[in-house]
C-alpha cells in the first residue's frame, strides 16, 4: 500500500510538472507572439515617417537647397562639416515633429514608450568611392534614448544629378551619391504591455494549475481517511479474533468439566464467558453499543485470575487484590489486559505468573511478573509494536500475531497512563502499569 502511495504520488507529480512545464511553454510562446504584434505595429508606424524623413525629393521638407546640393557643397568643401550637418537637422525639422507626435500618440492610445533613433551612417561619393562622413550622424532621436535595440532596418538609396562643365567643349558631369541609412528603436516598457494583455491568460493558467492539485491533495485526503478508516476496521477485527481465543477456550473447557461432572463453579464462569463474547460481538456493531460504561468492580479483578487458572491449570497463579472500590475504568478492558499480560507470560515459558493489583493517589497500579525466559534490553523498546514477535534465530518459538502487548500499550495510552518493563533473559519479565483515574 506504501509503495503504491509513492508510486501514485511520483507520477502525479511528473503528470503535475509535465503539465506546468507546457504552460510554462505555451505562455513563453505567448508572450513572443503578443511582443512581435506591438514590434510589428510600432515599426509600421515609424516606417511611414522614416520614409518621409529620409526622403530627398520631398520638396516640401527642403527650406533651401536640395539635400543633394548640400551634399555636393560639402564634397566640394564649399561648406564645413558642421553646416552640412546642420542642413541635415534643419532640412528634416518638420518630419521630426510629426515622428515625435506619432511618438508621444501611442503612448497617450496604447502605452508605449517608444525610444527610436535614424541615422545615416554612410555617405559615399560613387565615382571616387570618397567617404563624406567618418561618423554616424543622427537626424532624429527621442529623449529617451534608444539602449538596446529591438529591431533595427536599414536602408540604402542612391541620388545623382549633372552638372555642366565649361571648357573648351561644354560637358556634362553627373554627380551620384551613395546614401545609407538605419531605423534603431525599442519600447521600453515591452515586458509590462505584455503582460498586461496576458493577465487574464495567466489568471486562467494558474486557476487550472490549482485545480489539478486542490483535486489532488482533495483525493489523497480522502484516501488517507478511508486507509485509516480500514486501519481501523483491521484492528478491530485483529482485536477481536484475538479476544474470542480465550472466552471459547474457556467455554471448551468447562464443557469438558461438565461432562465429567457437575461443578458448582463452572456455572458462572461459562456465564461470564458469554457475557464477555457479546461484549465483544457487540464490538462489531458499533451501534448497537451502550453509551455507559461497565466500570469495573473489585470481585471482577479476582474474576479475571479465576477464569486465566480455569484456562490454564498448569500455570500457578498467585494474585493480590488490594482494590476495595468500583474504578471508573472499562470493565472489558481491564480484563483484556490483564489477560494479554499473563498469556504473554504463560506464551513465552512461565510456569508461575504473580499478578497484583493497587490504588494509590487515584492511580489503578497492575504489576504482572512472571519466570519465564525474559527478554534481551534490546527487545524492551519493541515488543508493543503491532505484530512484533520476539526471534531467536530468525524462528519463532510461540505462536501468535503479536497483539497482545500491543492492545495493552494502546489502552494504557488510552487511559493516559504508562507502562514500565524489567527483564532478564532466563530471569523473568516483569509489567507495571499506572493508569489514572477520577472518582
Amino acid at each position: 500500500m506504501i509503495t503504491k502511495s509513492k508510486n501514485l504520488l511520483f507520477l502525479f507529480a511528473t503528470l503535475f510538472l509535465l503539465l506546468l512545464g507546457i504552460q510554462v511553454y505555451f505562455m513563453y510562446k505567448t508572450y513572443q507572439v503578443k511582443e512581435r504584434d506591438i514590434y510589428r505595429s510600432v515599426d509600421e508606424g515609424l516606417s511611414k515617417y522614416a520614409d518621409k524623413l529620409e526622403n530627398i525629393h520631398d520638396a516640401k521638407e527642403m527650406k533651401s537647397d536640395s539635400l543633394q546640393q548640400i551634399i555636393i557643397k560639402y564634397y566640394n568643401k564649399e561648406i564645413s562639416q558642421k553646416e552640412f550637418i546642420h542642413h541635415f537637422i534643419e532640412d528634416r525639422k518638420a518630419s521630426r515633429e510629426r515622428l515625435s507626435s506619432y511618438i508621444d500618440s501611442r503612448l497617450k492610445k496604447d502605452g508605449y514608450k517608444i525610444s527610436a533613433r535614424i541615422q545615416y551612417t554612410s555617405i559615399i561619393h560613387l565615382p571616387d568611392s570618397t567617404k563624406l562622413i567618418t561618423h554616424p550622424i543622427i537626424i532624429f532621436e527621442t529623449k529617451d534614448k534608444v539602449k538596446k535595440p529591438k529591431i533595427t532596418s536599414t536602408g540604402t538609396w542612391r541620388t545623382s544629378s549633372t552638372k555642366e562643365v565649361k571648357g573648351e567643349e561644354t560637358t556634362n558631369e553627373r554627380e551620384t551619391f551613395f546614401v545609407k541609412s538605419q531605423t534603431d528603436f525599442e519600447v521600453k516598457n515591452i515586458k509590462s504591455l505584455v503582460f498586461k494583455e496576458l493577465t487574464l491568460l495567466i489568471i486562467c493558467c494558474i486557476i487550472l494549475l490549482g485545480s489539478v492539485l486542490l483535486l489532488y491533495i482533495f483525493t489523497i485526503k480522502n484516501l488517507i481517511i478511508q486507509q485509516k478508516q480500514v486501519e481501523v476496521l483491521h484492528t478491530v477485527v485483529d482485536n477481536i479474533s484475538h479476544e474470542f481465543k480465550t472466552p471459547i477456550a474457556t467455554l471448551k473447557i468447562a464443557c469438558k468439566t461438565l461432562k465429567k461432572g457437575f461443578n458448582q463453579e463452572t456455572l458462572p464462569l461459562i456465564d461470564r464467558q458469554i457475557t464477555r463474547l457479546e461484549n465483544l460481538m457487540l464490538q462489531l456493531h458499533k451501534d448497537e453499543i451502550p453509551d455507559e460504561m461497565v466500570a469495573v468492580q473489585p470481585e471482577d479483578w479476582n474474576f479475571f485470575i479465576q477464569d486465566l487458572a480455569f484456562t490454564y491449570p498448569q500455570i500457578g497463579f498467585q494474585f493480590e487484590n488490594n482494590i476495595s472500590e468500583s474504578l471508573p475504568l472499562d470493565k472489558n478492558l481491564m480484563e483484556t489486559v490483564i489477560k494479554n499480560l499473563c498469556e504473554n507470560s504463560i506464551k513465552y515459558g512461565a510456569s508461575a505468573v504473580q499478578v497484583n493489583t493497587n490504588t494509590h493517589n487515584q492511580n489503578l497500579e497492575i504489576e504482572v511478573s512472571d519466570n519465564g525466559h525474559g527478554m534481551e534490553s534490546k527487545e524492551l523498546t519493541n515488543i508493543f509494536e503491532k505484530f512484533y514477535r520476539i526471534q531467536s534465530n530468525n524462528i519463532h518459538n510461540s505462536k501468535g500475531l503479536g497483539l497482545g502487548l500491543y492492545f495493552v500499550k494502546k489502552i494504557i495510552t488510552n487511559y493516559h497512563g504508562k507502562v514500565d518493563v524489567s527483564s532478564k533473559p532466563g530471569a523473568g519479565s516483569t509489567f507495571k502499569i499506572t493508569i489514572p483515574y477520577e472518582s
